[in-house]
């Protein structure tokens, strides 16, 4: 079965605090009448800093949205190869082991996708397959992950590389100023993040069962209107209590595969806000540490956009906590409103040692 190997992780030099932030939101805005709220709101998110592709005083200027084009451009194709060579390198595979390069991103565009440029430079095979997301915003990293085990399942012997390019500071508009759009400015972050799924072989979560959930009726909760000036973000202030109609839906995936989403050993949700972790711990009755390698991405990158729940995974790695047969987790929500879920057994290269051909897919473990 597909096993997701350690992600990669990059993160830009350029940093900016939380405190900075307030301070340019107090000297930007100091004539805004929700100024004192949307101060209290950023403090509130819980994140310490995030790391920019540019400056902060570049990032603060417009200079068009074909200038901004051409740096999302520049930019990826100057930083992601490396996050790749390092993902590949954690799966122990060359470039011309892999089948298909799902690459994921809502913060620019290109045609032809990167993942074109990707094949010619970087040694990839010219049958690979290419699966551009573009659209899906933070639930796109779950649902890379979802289509890659969807591939692995048609072909079981399939590598699929997953690639997330995030520069949400690309998407900064100075004339944007409703409290949401200025809560946003101090909570998205820049990131890249880069993982393998493979068909057979690796060490990490062996994926066994996704789903897709949308809530209906919310699709204009967060959107980008498209303008002369670029994408500009739209979030709707109701999108914090998304977690308790979706909390029964992830009940409802891990019971279908004989499990108890409240008893798990291991969780990685994205992490779009501290309400979104809230919620969820309290909706399943899981405790909040449960969610802890979350609220480190939210902390110390802000919201990456659809490279958290990798980012998450990364530090589960490190921090050496999973075991063999640990079950568990993995969650992204995003525009839609979408929720993208996975479940998930550890493993050591490829091998669960408590597997038997009984509960290779949960079919008789009791709900416990």
């Amino acid at each position: 079965m597909a096993v997701l190997c350690k992600p990669v992780i990059s993160v830009p030099d350029n940093v900016i605090t939380c405190e900075q932030t307030l301070e340019l939101a107090r000297r930007l805005h100091k004539d805004h009448p929700q100024l004192d709220l949307t101060l209290q709101l950023i403090e509130h998110t819980g994140v310490r800093k995030r790391h920019l592709i540019q400056p902060i005083e570049e990032v603060l200027k417009h200079p068009g949205f074909d200038v901004r084009s051409q740096i999302y451009e520049a930019e990826s194709k100057a930083r992601v190869p490396a996050v790749i060579r390092r993902a590949l390198d954690e799966a122990e595979l060359e470039p011309d082991e892999i089948d298909l390069i799902v690459y994921v991103s809502c913060t620019g565009f290109m045609m032809p996708s990167l993942t074109a440029w990707l094949i010619n430079k970087m040694g990839f095979r010219h049958d690979t397959r290419q699966l551009p997301i573009a659209q899906l915003g933070c639930a796109a990293g779950g649902a890379a992950i979802n289509r890659a085990h969807d591939f692995c399942t048609a072909y079981p012997e399939a590598n699929v590389l997953i690639v997330a390019c995030e520069f949400c500071s690309l998407c900064y508009q100075p004339t944007d100023l409703s409290v949401g759009t200025l809560l946003s400015n101090g909570l998205f972050g820049d990131g890249i993040a880069a993982a393998v799924v493979r068909g057979s072989g690796g060490t990490g979560m062996r994926l066994e069962r996704n789903a897709s959930y949308l809530i209906p009726n919310t699709e204009e909760w967060i959107s980008y209107a498209v303008r002369q000036t670029g994408f500009h973000f739209q979030l709707d202030k109701r999108v914090p209590g998304t977690m308790e109609p979706l909390a029964p839906v992830l009940r409802q995936v891990a019971e279908d595969h004989s499990w108890n989403a409240a008893k798990l050993d291991y969780y990685i949700i994205h992490a779009g806000g501290p309400r979104i972790l809230d919620d969820l711990c309290r909706f399943l009755g899981v405790p909040p540490e449960s969610f802890r390698f979350s609220r480190a991405t939210l902390t110390e990158y802000g919201n990456i956009a659809s490279a958290v729940v990798l980012d998450a995974l990364y530090r589960m790695f490190e921090e050496g906590s999973a075991l063999d047969g640990h079950r568990g987790m993995l969650a992204g929500f995003g525009p839609g409103i979408t929720a993208e879920m996975v479940l998930g057994t550890w493993v050591t290269d490829g091998l669960d040692s408590t597997m038997t051909p009984q509960n290779a897919y949960g079919e008789y473990d009791a709900i416990t």
